[in-house]
């Protein structure tokens, strides 16, 4: 099969990255590297999908790592699992041969982040602002894989069904199937009005339209109770949070200490974009490193001590920091090292789930062998990083699954 796909080919096809930003997969996949890294950490609690797909399709991951691999001209593959699912190595290790090798993860948050990826496989450090092709590097997730191996039209997708159902579970799905039907496949919801996060709990989307539709960037439906503590957070407003933080933050830097990013090595201070909600001078010294913070929300959730929200004062400034032009010192830098302490601040998966009170839940979602095909499917036309697709059909026209909707 490797001999037969193109770059050419992937777009007709739709491949787009499954793992949350659905960066397109011909893009990436047509530059120049020395390593492809199957990102198999999902480490994101109650999420199963990834491991689920390596112990079902092992086969069909290698055979999309290696197709990856002739692409890019590769001469390394690398599957990163968490070094905990003993099951799951050995029936990779048994496939694997030569130039592809299994690296086990720790079982932490966020060891599936790429730039903590790619330092915990090859050594190297993506300098700030970078990407992981400026170490010869490309990461791929695994059903990403799964589907360029297949290379046929991608309708299908797997979703993680958990939290607060009844029967925790990962379901391959149509594309454009609802929240509410996955909920439904899973034994329904087992608590009245359930709120929905899509994606994760860490860096999920709070879903208020259960008849929204699962996209090809959806790996997780996860149900909660109304009262549950995340989902407050999930619900606070950012003049609540810019108010709440000017006043209550004490400048302990404890959001900086835990941040993945600066342990290793780049210049994101957290800290210091809370201490600019309060002051008008010299506040673009103090948020210019906040361009480089992955968003993994363990400041915000895990880290600080007074419950404020750091990530979301470095969201919001990253847009105005790159329109007035500035950029820090360290910008492209590949002159950096990893702190000290990066290999002892990880965050343990055990602890996260029991910080954001997940223990109440089954951590579990074993693969269905019946796909879950709706009578109705909607398809956004966007699905992807960048521009909508343009419609490729006209209003009345039956289509066929597989047939082009969007280009």
């Amino acid at each position: 099969m490797s001999g037969t796909v193109t770059l050419e080919l992937l777009p007709e096809l739709g491949l787009v990255g499954c793992g949350g930003a659905g960066f397109p997969t011909h893009v990436k996949l047509a530059v120049p590297v020395q390593t492809v890294i199957v990102n198999g950490a999902e480490c994101e609690p109650l999420l199963h999908k990834d491991k689920e797909l390596l112990r079902a399709f092992a086969p069909e991951v290698i055979e999309g790592l290696r197709i990856a691999m002739s692409l890019t001209g590769a001469t390394r593959g690398v599957v990163g699992i968490k070094e905990k699912y003993h099951d799951v190595i050995e029936r990779v290790e048994a496939l694997a041969s030569g130039d592809i090798r299994v690296q086990p993860l720790s079982d932490t948050y966020p060891a599936g982040d790429e730039f903590i990826l790619t330092h915990d496989v090859t050594g190297g450090v993506i300098p700030p602002g970078g990407l992981p092709k400026d170490v010869g590097v490309l990461t791929q997730n695994v059903e990403t894989l799964v589907n360029l191996a297949r290379s046929r039209p991608v309708t299908r997708k797997y979703v993680t069904v958990g939290g607060a159902v009844r029967e925790p579970m990962t379901l391959e799905v149509a594309i454009g199937t609802s929240i509410r039907e996955c909920i439904e496949a899973a034994g329904g919801a087992a608590t009245p009005e359930p709120v929905v996060l899509t994606g994760g709990v860490m860096m999920g989307k709070l879903v208020t339209d259960l008849d929204s539709p699962v996209v090809k960037t959806t790996g997780a439906v996860l149900v909660f109770p109304q009262d549950h503590p995340l989902i407050d957070k999930y619900r606070r407003t950012e003049h609540h949070t810019v108010r709440i933080g000017r006043s209550a933050c004490d400048q302990c830097s404890m959001c900086t200490d835990m941040c993945p990013r600066w342990l290793l090595g780049h210049p994101i201070e957290p800290h210091r974009a809370m201490r600019a909600l309060g002051f008008h001078e010299e506040r673009a010294q103090l948020v210019i490193g906040t361009t480089y913070c992955c968003e993994c929300n363990l400041c915000s959730l895990v880290a600080c001590p007074e419950d404020l929200d750091p990530r979301g004062a470095c969201v919001r400034d990253k847009t105005p920091v790159r329109e007035s032009g500035l950029r820090h010192p360290l910008h492209g830098s590949h002159d950096i090292r990893p702190h000290g302490m990066y290999a002892h601040r990880r965050t343990p998966i055990a602890r996260l789930m029991t910080k954001l009170g997940l223990r109440q839940f089954r951590n579990e979602g074993p693969l269905q062998s019946s796909p879950l095909i709706p009578a109705r499917v909607t398809l956004p036309l966007r699905q992807h990083t960048g521009a909508p697709c343009e419609l490729a059909v006209s209003v009345g026209q039956i289509v066929r699954e597989g047939e082009v909707v969007g280009r």
